[in-house]
């Protein structure tokens, strides 16, 4: 099972993500911070680390970074409203999706799938 990290700082839309991704058959861990998001990498191996760019006290590029130290093969997809103030020219962030709010859930499930589908296209 697709196990998917979710950092997302607002709690009515980490559980409304949680619960559609835990609805499409993927194991979610849902943390409120980007801090509490890396602590969670320290620890575990995720497939997937799905985090909102805009948040306090570590935002997203920051923690994909982070991950990408942590966990190379954990992919990463951002989720935001605010993509073009935050992917700044002087901050590298790592190759990732992006998918801006709003958005359809079944947009979302649809994007994950095809983040896994091209990966196993890939190894073949």
């Amino acid at each position: 099972m697709i196990r998917i990290l979710l950092a997302e700082d607002d709690s009515a839309m980490r559980a409304y993500l949680q619960r559609a991704l835990e609805k499409a058959g993927y194991d979610v861990v849902a943390v409120g911070s980007g801090g509490e998001a890396l602590t969670m990498l320290q620890t575990e191996i995720y497939d997937l680390l799905l985090s909102d760019i805009v948040m306090p006290e570590m935002d997203g590029i920051e923690l994909a970074q982070k991950c990408a130290d942590l966990s190379p093969s954990t992919k990463v997809m951002f989720i935001t409203g605010f993509a073009a103030v935050s992917l700044r020219a002087n901050r590298e962030a790592p190759h990732a999706k992006m998918l801006s709010k709003p958005f359809h859930l079944k947009d979302l499930v649809l994007e994950v799938e095809r983040m896994f589908e091209d990966a196993a296209v890939a190894s073949l």
